[in-house]
């Protein structure tokens, strides 16, 4: 059993609302709006409104840097004299990277909602369960005038993680929604929105594959299309996912061109004895936000002995500084630009100085591609189980639709057309293609 959820009026009194400027008025122009789709992602959340003859909007937020749809998935608690207050989405990043005071930042509650081992934390002495803070992040991005409308949220085929709880998830995510002041949600699988709007284009009935990129997982769904009657039909065949995607690539590029100048290959004495660093702490850097669960005093104390013992120790001093001064996010930036820029030539320029460290080459594409191999391939099985589970080959087919930012990975779409033909492959928008999908999901089911 689990602890009742806080209500929304109590997460209110707890933590003041975020000031958010209020949406550009055309995300309220639709004439009959009737149903809201949300992608909750990991990395980044979208949410998109549907009226009643199939128009969409995707909200757009407006942040000191310009408009956003795709808003971070990220809050940040702090203290303002006696109370306690947040932020969320770009507002967090800024303030995580800025902000002197006390606080607390916190990214990809996403990828914990599966885990029993994760059920809450403690919020300036204050304990705080994992739906309780997603609520709090949903009610930002909800427009509180619209939540009774119907809502369609996504959710991935597999959820993050080694052994994950999908009943658990799904009932934190419903607890999430109704602390955030929606009273019913319905979810549907995220391959499933992201092709739904690419369905309604159909004039003659198709079997799609369907590929979702996001920052924690993959996920494949074999979709049965049949427009006649008036009505799309829409049957999903099968199912398949992985937890590997955008995060894993990222994680793959600092493994080869930044742990190794933190000491990753290095190694310690003690007692005589000659021991390579404790992995643990590069492994941190799969997902940078980890970063900060390393910054507590045991942890920064046992690394600074390391430090006087290590065969290079200006290595391990540089490892200290990103740790102690929070400079994950700025790593993560320079490696989502080197690997934006890999997508679209043979080489590219990775530059990064921080903390005593400096990194300045050419990264050539091939080597990049080797380092990802293995993810590939973990990709091309998942894409095997879903096809075998459909019961169909490459030639059953017909289109391959492609959506999320790994989508535009080389190495990805070469797997893709390899396999099926480039002439098969479609491309939904990076970022919107599930919530916009979602949202007419929801319509079209109260019609």
């Amino acid at each position: 059993m689990f602890p009742c959820p806080a209500s929304a009026a109590r997460l209110s009194a707890r933590f003041p609302a975020a000031v958010l400027r209020p949406p550009p008025e055309d995300f309220f122009d639709l004439k009959n709006p009737t149903a809201i789709g949300v992608d909750f992602g990991t990395t980044n959340s979208v949410v998109a409104l549907a009226d009643a003859s199939g128009d969409v909007l995707v909200r757009r937020f407006e942040t000191p840097n310009g408009s956003v749809d795709a808003y971070r998935s990220a809050l940040l608690f702090f203290r303002e004299g006696a109370r306690v207050k947040h932020v969320s989405g770009p507002a967090a990043l800024d303030r995580a990277l800025d902000v002197n005071g006390e606080h607390r930042f916190l990214q990809s509650l996403k990828t914990y909602v599966s885990s029993p081992v994760f059920s809450d934390t403690r919020l300036f002495g204050k304990k705080f369960l994992i739906e309780d803070l997603i609520g709090v992040f949903l009610a930002d991005i909800l427009p509180e005038d619209l939540r009774g409308l119907p809502i369609v949220s996504g959710r991935p085929v597999v959820f993050a993680g080694e052994r994950p709880d999908e009943g658990l998830a799904l009932e934190r995510l419903s607890a999430a929604y109704r602390n955030a002041g929606v009273e019913k949600v319905d979810f549907a699988y995220e391959p499933f929105g992201a092709a739904y709007t690419y369905g309604r284009t159909l004039t003659r009935p198709e079997t799609v594959l369907v590929a979702d990129f996001g920052g924690g997982t993959s996920d494949f769904s074999v979709m049965r299309f049949d427009p006649g009657g008036g009505a799309l039909k829409a049957d999903a065949l099968s199912h398949a996912g992985v937890g590997i995607a955008g995060d894993t690539f990222d994680f793959r590029l600092i493994d080869n061109l930044v742990s190794p100048r933190l000491g990753r290959n290095s190694c310690y004495r003690s007692f005589q004895k000659r021991l390579p660093m404790p992995a643990r702490y590069y492994a941190a850097f799969a997902q940078w936000h980890k970063l900060s669960l390393l910054k507590s005093a045991d942890t920064m104390a046992e690394l600074r002995r390391l430090a006087k013992d290590a065969e290079n120790p200006d290595e391990i001093e540089s490892l200290i500084e990103i740790i102690d001064h929070d400079l994950g996010y700025e790593l993560y930036l320079a490696v989502s630009r080197l690997k934006a820029e890999l997508s679209s030539g043979e080489g590219a320029p990775f530059r990064f100085r921080a903390a005593g460290l400096e990194i300045d080459e050419v990264v050539a594409r091939k080597d990049f591609e080797s380092w990802i191999a293995e993810d590939v391939a973990s990709l091309d099985a998942t894409i095997d189980l879903a096809l075998e589970r459909a019961g169909a080959g490459p030639a059953d087919i017909d289109a391959v639709f492609m959506t999320g930012g790994t989508s535009y990975v080389p190495a990805v779409r070469q797997l893709f057309a390899g396999r099926f033909g480039a002439a098969k492959l479609r491309f939904g928008d990076a970022f919107s293609s599930v919530a916009a999908g979602l949202a007419l999901v929801a319509a079209d089911r109260v019609r």
